[in-house]
């Protein structure tokens, strides 16, 4: 089997959520334990530590593996969704899974499935995923791996593990029609990763929520946000200088004014990961925090692509990674050149409400997923909260409009959705921009 082949199968032949949305969505973990059973629980192999929250995630997972990876210990990412390649999701010291393990991996659960061992209701795309990670990261012999949850936490298939340290980063509003519609619902379903005994650092939340669970876990309880983390901080060259932290002076390669709260978080996790006995100096985590980007391969948070015109493009996609994008954008005195996409599943019209609408001219386009809400409708509903613009079949159309049309001073912003986020990096890389 080719990797272009096992790509094709995961996506193609199992429900993926990424593509279509809540006909892939198998909440619940007793596929995920039968399926790692046949392939011998790697997750027992390795220590982990578990990220869940609605927004942040993927920065704080990323940053505490690049620390980790300064420390000197091997270490396993997995993350999710991908950007440009699937294999984006499963890395070893900031590399790639490699295509035959990708490929070598699912032509065995193919054997698996064509012997009849796989019993019952059939694996999603994530939890197959996900047991490729596990079995890559035992089998590479990794000292510990971060673990990103997918969508939630007591019912995610990552939830199979016992990690060393539970990090909730905060919660939104997101996911509503599987998490519940208030954020004590959403709460309780992030705070399903508790584990009896296990520390827990949760950044911004629900503390009533946080604190029940801890106590019935009996498990240390840690909120970021009662904590004086950094004494100040500075922006400079497209980074932000952290002050008089408990491991001096650190300078984040993550901008963006969400970073702060993820900085906290961080910080506070780190502190807790020293005291069980997880060995790294200062420098390690000045180190980590500085190159993340390059040490991981994380990309598309706050991520300045080009100087001519200044563009930058971000996956935030909720209401709440909203609210730090239009602070963000509030900042530039010139035109916003705005190239923006969204899944249809999202609360779209509230997100619209908070959107730049003065000094704004809109790009509306769509992802080339079929989640990806249809950009005349966008355009349609953005007209309905006083935005307008043009409407383009694919975003590299829209971004070659935008850029056309930027004068100096101008910024260009391509975000809304992972998907799009995804599309235009796919582009910039088939024309070497990237």
């Amino acid at each position: 089997m080719t990797y272009k082949e096992a790509t094709e199968f995961l996506y193609t032949q199992i429900p993926m959520f990424q593509r279509v949305g809540a006909s892939a969505y198998k909440p619940g973990l007793e596929t995920s334990v039968r399926l790692e059973g046949l392939f011998g629980n790697p997750h027992k192999r390795f220590l982990s530590i578990h990220v869940a929250g609605t927004n942040g995630k993927g920065s704080t997972a990323h940053t505490l593996a690049a620390v980790l990876q300064c420390a000197g210990y091997k270490t396993g990412l997995y993350t999710s969704p991908h950007l440009v390649d699937f294999r984006e999701r499963i890395r070893v010291n900031g590399e790639m899974i490699g295509e035959s393990c990708v490929s070598g991996f699912v032509g065995r659960y193919k054997e698996l499935l064509s012997s009849g061992k796989i019993q019952g209701q059939l694996p999603s795309f994530f939890e197959l995923t996900m047991v490729m990670a596990f079995e890559y990261f035992a089998a590479s012999n990794v000292d510990v791996a971060i673990v990103e949850t997918g969508l939630g936490g007591r019912l995610d298939s990552t939830n199979i593990i016992t990690p060393e340290l539970s990090v909730i980063t905060n919660i939104s509003y997101d996911h509503t029609q599987f998490l519940g519609d208030t954020l004590e619902k959403i709460a309780a379903e992030k705070a399903g990763i508790i584990k009896p005994g296990v520390p827990v650092v949760v950044g911004e939340s629900v503390r009533a929520v946080f604190e029940k669970k801890a106590d019935e876990e009996k498990a240390p309880l840690l909120f970021a946000s009662d904590r004086r983390c950094f004494d100040s901080y500075e922006e400079t060259d497209g980074m932000i200088v952290y002050n008089n932290t408990p491991f001096g002076r650190l300078t984040g390669e993550l901008s963006g004014s969400c970073q702060l709260l993820n900085a906290a978080t961080i910080i506070t996790a780190l502190e807790v990961l020293r005291k069980k006995g997880i060995k790294f100096s200062d420098a390690d985590v000045q180190c980590g925090c500085a190159n993340v980007c390059s040490l991981t391969g994380l990309a598309g948070r706050w991520m300045k692509v080009s100087d001519n015109p200044l563009t930058i493009c971000d996956t935030g996609h909720n209401i709440g990674g909203w609210q730090y994008i239009a602070g963000q954008l509030s900042r530039f005195k010139g035109m916003r050149r705005m190239v923006v996409g969204f899944v249809s599943d999202k609360d779209v019209s509230n997100i619209l409400r908070i959107m730049p609408h003065d000094r704004a001219d809109y790009y509306f386009t769509q992802a080339s997923i079929p989640r990806a809400m249809k950009a005349g409708e966008l355009a349609a509903m953005a007209c309905e909260h006083g935005l307008s613009g043009k409407v383009y079949s694919t975003v590299a159309d829209a971004y070659d409009a935008a850029k056309a049309d930027s004068m100096p001073g101008d910024v260009v912003f391509v975000g809304g959705s992972t998907f799009v986020v995804a599309d235009f990096l796919s582009d910039l890389k088939n024309r070497n921009l990237l």
